[in-house]
């Protein structure tokens, strides 16, 4: 009894540790950041967009990659926690609340990062009194705030249904419409680009399981690191069999998404014409150092994945975290690749980066590349991402995230 006693003290330690010093000094860290993009996202609204290095040949840029990033990260949380309640699986050790609350503080970014690319707040009233509901950008805006509101109320199903208030059958039905509408939410934003003709880089039937697969990679990998890192704090207890049986997930999910990155390939160089430029500019050109990066990246996390000596857990972060960079990688590809190659012939009548000085400096770091995000983009992606580190801490500190008997 005594021994018991002790080994719950013992294991209790690390959790009181995580609740102090250093919680906060991460939340007032995360707010710091905050403020500063708020104060940079000033500076842009009253200067105008023209600071960015985004032009009329590269409307989109750095916002909207991490506007796409973020939902596939936002995506695969919520699909691994819901998947195992639907088709009534064993799950991962009570990790759904935290892949759930992970999941709604990446969709609150990807809507932050489209506030900031509109230019002005008051165009999100536009956005929505004129709004075109036979444009593939209004089904997302709709499935996006749709998906927010379902991650809200599945988290809170949960916590009631482990509270004893709710039934399993309720919350059950709550994860398939969860499952459905994550897979939706990244299906349509596929569909924004996969339906531009005028871009032969996005213009591809592939795009919506292509982005699908992405997002069970870096959710899953997001995940992971999440769990490890908290699970190390004392915040939680969770089996090893747990940790490995989502690295094992994360390993076929990568092997998943690289096939189809191939069969783009493949169907792009063969037989030689317009889609070998593609390729060329992909492996050899202004964007090899992305590709290459998205390819080893997740090559080697698949042999980690798959290599029982390999997953320890150091390791298994190091795997997270290269899919993680290499997915993100994989949507600079897929951006600014599509407007690498101009679908004009003479698009030297459209202003491009050179007519003004902003960012100027910068965007030569991009060398041939068309665009590199300016240091105002940068910081205020970094305030955006600060306020989704201050989503995360503030939850683990305040909400019930905790694993108890039901979570299992």
């Amino acid at each position: 009894m005594t021994e018991t006693t002790s080994a719950a003290g013992s294991a209790k330690t690390p959790a009181a540790k995580f609740g102090g010093r250093g919680l906060n000094i991460g939340i007032i860290v995360a707010a710091v950041l905050t403020v500063i993009g708020l104060v940079l996202w000033g500076v842009q609204l009253s200067g105008g967009m023209v600071q960015t290095n985004m032009r009329n040949l590269d409307s989109w840029g750095l916002y909207i990659t991490c506007f796409m990033f973020l939902v596939g990260l936002s995506a695969g949380g919520l699909i691994i926690s819901s998947a195992p309640r639907v088709f009534g699986m064993e799950g991962f050790g009570g990790i759904s609340k935290i892949a759930v609350w992970t999941s709604i503080c990446c969709t609150v970014l990807a809507i932050g990062f489209v506030v900031v690319d509109l230019g002005q707040p008051l165009r999100l009233w536009e956005l929505l009194a004129y709004s075109n509901l036979g444009s593939p950008l209004m089904w997302d805006i709709i499935v996006l705030a749709t998906y927010l509101i379902l991650s809200i109320v599945y988290l809170w199903a949960t916590l009631r249904f482990e509270g004893g208030k709710g039934s399993a059958t309720s919350l059950r039905v709550i994860s398939v419409i969860a499952l459905v509408c994550a897979i939706l939410v990244h299906s349509v934003t596929a569909w924004i680009f996969g339906l531009q003709q005028g871009r032969e880089m996005w213009h591809t039937a592939l795009l919506g399981p292509w982005f699908v697969s992405s997002a069970l990679v870096c959710g899953v990998a997001l995940v992971l690191v999440v769990v490890i890192a908290l699970r190390r704090a004392g915040y939680l207890q969770l089996d090893q069999k747990n940790v490995v049986k989502m690295v094992k997930l994360l390993g076929v999910f990568v092997c998943v998404d690289l096939y189809f990155f191939g069969c783009d390939l493949l169907t792009e160089a063969f037989p030689a014409g317009s889609g070998a430029d593609i390729v060329a500019m992909l492996t050899t050109g202004p964007l090899a150092l992305f590709f290459w990066i998205e390819v080893v990246g997740c090559a080697v996390t698949a042999v980690i994945a798959f290599t029982p000596k390999l997953r320890t857990n150091p390791l298994i972060v190091v795997g997270a975290l290269l899919a993680i960079v290499g997915i993100f990688c994989k949507r600079v590809q897929l951006l600014v690749g599509g407007f690498q190659i101009p679908n004009l012939d003479l698009p030297a009548v459209v202003s491009g980066p050179a007519l003004t000085d902003a960012g100027a400096a910068l965007q030569s770091a991009g060398g041939a590349m068309v665009y590199f995000p300016s240091l105002l983009e940068f910081g205020v992606t970094l305030g955006v991402v600060g306020l989704g580190a201050l989503l995360l801490l503030l939850g683990l500190k305040f909400l019930p995230l905790k694993p108890v008997e039901k979570s299992h």
